[in-house]
């Protein structure tokens, strides 16, 4: 809904649609409702529209583009429309995101406010769509045709601050936003529209429109994974701003852009997986225990065993979250050598301007490496990254359920290995959990939460908070050989081996996957993580060397070509 008020001949118009005011068909209607009211109210000399809680309206209700909602009037192009014409001055004023639809909803309005915090861009991109709501037409007419195809083609977010000096925002600032919104609105009553309103205003940048069309084509191709359709499409639509010869003929092309990708495949295919990432959250199991009823225990601090390839992004994943970390190896040159690495991360950070010199400290003050394991009697979690070897990773749990506090939730990165073996050491069964990372760990947004038959829901909530906080994608699975990443990526694996050897060059198959849309090969996966991993997998499980046919496991076809590159050294990036 949205409320409707009067504060000193100022209409303000507050979205009120928990939990992030998504501009529903009833929200939309609501917001029409009020400008009514406004408009026929002689007393009104401005309005105000906000968002209650903790956000202007975020963005369209996805959810409505499947069920037709979306398109039900007053659709969002009608809202955007009333506001731009409308008689009186409207005044956004920002907190939170205003994002997709509600950045539409700003730049239809006449002056735009926000706080320092808040966050504004158009992230429809990623769903595979377009800023089909008068978007695409009104940002360059706001910043200039660059920024503007930059901000929609990337689909990032922008700070306020950034936003005010690129032309988006007219002010920022700091404290409550209302009564300064309030006091705003009074003291642009009466000022002329014409110029303020954003469909009348020339596109910013329309003479040098060739060679910066050209320069987005050109970046965005080389840049775009598996032919995506949006991106190239959104700077069509951009185009249309500046070759339509009205602003009304350009929205007419957004609408067929839009169209267009609102039926393709790779639009269901992306909204799809939009929703996926969101529902792994909710997790329930067979007993019915969920996400709703098992509460996490806090975790502040935490113990990685294991400083090599794995254990380092897992240490720098915990540490960018502000989690207190305790790094230990089986000798002084190995935890060095992680330590190392784990600064080098850290250093590139800070070179690609992602990182303060400031925040590259507070980051290293928060790893303690130490060569035993008595630091870890009173962390939170520990998280064993040591390699695939269940004899090993026994005398690791048993050593530890000695040490640490009874508390303490004892975490195996195995991405094989029985969960239940593991926890059968120890006196804390429903303390051991499976959490496994994929390579790079700091980089890479999955993980994959293993529980076993004694796990209690307490630790599976912790493991999932936990990767909710390191701003992980965490998916939980039940206990079996692989689980599910690796039980999709084993066959995976096996074919694309299988075609090394019927004549194909590794980069070959590594390009025809990354023309599908995968963001790297396989083989430039396994080069990154290590040949190795794998290689310790397969020997676990017996599959290296016997007595048998050389390509025959198991009574299946078997590439021994991998193997053969680890036993001569070549484990990929890690010989560097």
């Amino acid at each position: 809904m949205a409320s409707y008020s009067v504060n000193n001949r100022v209409a303000l118009i507050s979205v009120d649609n928990p939990p992030v005011n998504a501009l529903s068909h009833h929200v939309r209607q609501g917001i029409m409702d009020g400008l009514k009211k406004a408009r026929e109210d002689s007393s009104v000399q401005a309005v105000v529209l906000c968002g209650s809680g903790r956000t202007f309206p975020a963005g369209a209700d996805i959810t409505e583009f499947a069920s037709g909602l979306a398109s039900k009037e007053p659709d969002l192009r009608l809202v955007c429309k009333t506001l731009d014409s409308f008689p009186k001055p409207v005044v956004a004023a920002i907190h939170g995101t205003a994002l997709g639809g509600g950045l539409e909803l700003c730049l239809s309005t006449h002056y735009r406010l926000a706080l320092k915090s808040a966050r504004v861009g158009f992230p429809e991109v990623h769903l595979g769509l377009l800023p089909g709501a008068t978007g695409t037409q009104r940002l360059p007419r706001v910043t200039h045709l660059a920024n503007a195809i930059d901000i929609i083609v990337s689909g990032r977010q922008v700070g306020a601050t950034e936003a005010y000096d690129l032309g988006i925002i007219d002010e920022v600032f700091g404290g409550d936003m209302l009564p300064k919104a309030l006091e705003f609105a009074q003291s642009i009553a009466g000022r002329p529209l014409a110029p303020r309103r954003v469909s009348s205003l020339p596109v910013k940048g329309r003479e040098q429109a060739s060679a910066i069309f050209e320069e987005a084509r050109q970046k965005t191709m080389s840049r775009s994974v598996g032919g995506a359709l949006a991106p190239i499409t959104c700077i069509q639509a951009i185009q249309a701003a500046v070759e339509q010869p009205t602003f009304e003929k350009g929205l007419q092309r957004e609408a067929e852009l839009m169209q267009f990708l609102g039926e393709s495949g790779q639009a269901r295919a992306q909204q799809y997986a939009f929703f996926a990432e969101r529902s792994v959250s909710k997790w329930q199991l067979p007993s019915g225990v969920s996400y709703k009823t098992a509460k996490p225990m806090p975790v502040k601090t935490a113990a990685v065993i294991g400083a090599g390839t794995m254990g380092i992004g897992i240490s720098m994943a915990l540490i960018s979250s502000g989690i207190q970390v305790f790094l230990t190896e089986q000798n002084k040159e190995y935890l060095d050598r992680g330590v190392k690495t784990l600064r080098g991360l850290i250093s590139s950070g800070v070179k690609r301007k992602r990182l303060t010199e400031v925040q590259a400290k507070g980051l290293m003050s928060l790893l303690t490496p130490v060569l035993d394991y008595k630091s870890f009697s009173h962390v939170d979690l520990v998280i064993e990254a040591v390699f695939e070897n269940m004899e090993l990773k026994k005398k690791i749990f048993r050593k530890l359920d000695s040490i640490c506090n009874p508390s303490t939730i004892l975490a195996s990165n195995t991405s094989t290995l029985n969960i239940d073996e593991i926890a059968s050491v120890t006196a804390r069964p429903d303390k051991v959990v499976g959490m496994h990372f994929f390579s790079p760990a700091h980089v890479m947004r999955l993980l994959e939460n293993i529980y076993g038959k004694k796990t209690s829901p307490e630790t599976i909530a912790t493991a999932m908070h936990v990767g909710q906080k390191i701003k992980k994608i965490s998916v939980l699975v039940g206990n079996c050989h692989g689980f599910v990443g690796n039980r999709l990526m084993g066959p995976y694996q096996k074919e694309a081996c299988f075609l090394l050897e019927e004549g194909c060059f590794p980069q070959e198959v590594d390009q025809v996957l990354k023309v599908f849309g995968f963001r790297m090969g396989i083989f430039e996966t396994t080069d990154l993580a290590g040949l190795d991993i794998g290689y310790k997998i397969r020997k676990e499980l017996g599959l290296v060397g016997g007595d048998g046919p050389e390509r025959m496991r198991m009574r299946e076809r078997y590439s021994p070509l991998a193997d053969r590159l680890v036993e001569a050294g070549r484990l990929g990036q890690k010989n560097r």
